[in-house]
């Protein structure tokens, strides 16, 4: 029977922020073990895939489940998007499957039962695309303006009104995208068409980015996800 709901995993060898960091130790095992494994438990997800241009990510990968495929080198550099490894990956893994979810490695804290209720969600409500992401509460923004001048972004200092009158916003969380495999084929981008949020806790926003991030995570895995 065809694959029709595919996770594939996209993580490069090469890591200016975190050395190494797709296999560095998070709570006893590499980080991307964790992302594997999750896909690998939820009922809706019939394969899971490592796509990377390091052997050693592939045979981590393989060792945990996951199905490991090689990422080109041209497809594989610091200037290389992650539109471009899933294109590659769904042109070798062929067929029409009916969804495919592209899991960040560096984004570990889902809870149990999130893949399987965004695939839930995806269904019932339609969509074309998703992301995960959570509501921004009483967050106010700023940017640099022209020469170093600041700029209110989500609301206007000068009437700053009421936090309940405000419009709610949402943070894209990077934690799961989804979509039909022919809006990113054809459009070069992971979300497209009918576009839907997958919500999620505040807590799980954060992301593997920088070397300081990673006891952060670690804390928040082990205390929320521990039990699970």
């Amino acid at each position: 029977m065809p694959e029709q709901v595919v996770a594939i995993i996209p993580a490069r060898g090469g890591s200016k922020g975190i050395r190494d960091k797709n296999i560095r130790d998070f709570c006893g095992r590499p980080l991307i073990a964790w992302t594997i494994q999750q896909a690998l438990e939820t009922p809706e997800i019939d394969a899971v895939y490592v796509t990377s241009d390091s052997a050693e990510i592939r045979d981590i990968g393989q060792q945990y489940g996951a199905i490991p495929m090689v990422r080109p080198d041209d497809i594989a550099g610091d200037s290389a998007t992650s539109e471009s490894a899933m294109a590659h990956a769904l042109g070798v893994i062929g067929g029409d499957p009916e969804i495919a979810l592209m899991l960040q490695a560096t984004s570990p804290i889902r809870k149990q039962h999130d893949l399987s209720r965004c695939i839930g969600q995806f269904r019932a409500e339609k969509w074309d695309s998703c992301f995960s992401g959570s509501r921004l509460e009483d967050f106010l923004i700023w940017r640099g303006g022209g020469e170093g001048a600041l700029e209110s972004i989500n609301y206007d200092w000068r009437n700053r009104g009421m936090r309940q009158d405000r419009q709610p916003e949402f943070v894209e969380n990077g934690s799961i995208y989804m979509f039909r495999p022919h809006i990113l084929l054809e459009s070069g981008n992971r979300l497209g068409g009918k576009i839907g949020i997958f919500m999620m806790a505040f807590w799980q926003s954060f992301e593997l980015d920088a070397p300081e991030d990673w006891k952060l995570l670690e804390s928040l895995f082990q205390n929320y996800l521990g039990n699970e």
